[in-house]
């Protein structure tokens, strides 16, 4: 179903999904065997109700508007899978049978998210997880673009969202904010390192911005004017992706990065 578009590029939503058996020798198989395809036949169907998922067959929804006007030109004659952003690319996975056979015009890149309007969420969806693995790789990352044209011009301002870059647990209840515990705590340092170091290389600077701390905690919106007065700097410094009729740019070179707890529907803040 086409829900909109993306720098007037028609942009799909995956209304259903429906896999195919190809064979049908599972009659002949071993019960080990027949073990094995149920599982894989019981994660498929839990694929086919995912929600959130878009494509477009023209461009690439996995990168930003900034990194999609930087690509090269031979970049840009890929196949939009070979373009694609690994972290935002959902069905990754499913793709690389057929990229082993090469071939690429039955390759279409999906993202899951959000798109509503003048705004993109990328995002890496973690099923029941939290926190970052050793490498420093977080559940729940989001990327977040909002996108404006107007009389010639387009902006986009990405800002990101993940889980909290320690390897930690916590014992889900009724509670707002649960508490947490970092588990392993002598690998923290390393593991947040990693972390913003890769954002780093993705997105220039870094500033990490706490929603829910005293100035902003228990929806004190009134006391928001603080917390932008804190990051106003920051800002501007590092500005936002401009580009006019005649490809002159000027370019976003940093990020915020918020925890996933402070995603809107605990905090109400964008």
């Amino acid at each position: 179903k086409c829900v909109g578009s993306y720098l007037g590029h028609p942009i799909f939503k995956v209304i259903s999904l429906k896999v195919l058996p190809c064979v049908h020798s599972v009659k002949n198989s071993t019960p080990e065997q027949k073990k094995v395809e149920n599982e894989f036949s019981r994660l498929l169907k839990v694929a086919e109700r995912t929600t959130g998922l878009y494509f477009s067959y023209d461009t690439n929804l996995t990168l930003s508007t900034q990194r999609l006007y930087d690509l090269g030109n031979e970049s840009k004659m890929l196949p939009l899978w070979r373009q694609a952003e690994p972290r935002f690319l959902w069905n990754s996975y499913m793709l690389e049978a057929l990229i082993d056979k090469k071939l690429d015009p039955y390759l279409l890149p999906v993202v899951q998210g959000s798109i509503p309007y003048g705004t993109i969420n990328s995002s890496i969806l973690w099923h029941e997880k939290r926190g970052a693995d050793s490498e420093g790789h977080v559940a729940n990352f989001v990327e977040t673009e909002q996108i404006i044209q107007i009389n010639g011009f387009t902006s986009s301002f990405v800002q990101v969202r993940g889980s909290i870059p320690f390897l930690w647990e916590q014992i889900v209840d009724l509670t707002y904010k649960p508490k947490f515990e970092i588990v392993r705590p002598e690998e923290a340092p390393q593991i947040a390192e990693r972390h913003f170091l890769d954002l780093r290389k993705m997105y220039g600077s870094v500033l990490a911005v706490d929603l829910l701390n005293k100035i902003c905690g228990h929806v004190h919106f009134e006391r928001l004017s603080f917390l932008y007065d804190q990051i106003a700097d920051f800002l501007v410094k590092n500005g936002y992706f401009l580009l006019n009729e005649e490809s002159e740019k000027m370019e976003q070179l940093g990020v915020v990065r918020t925890n996933c707890i402070d995603c809107l529907d605990r905090t109400n803040i964008t």
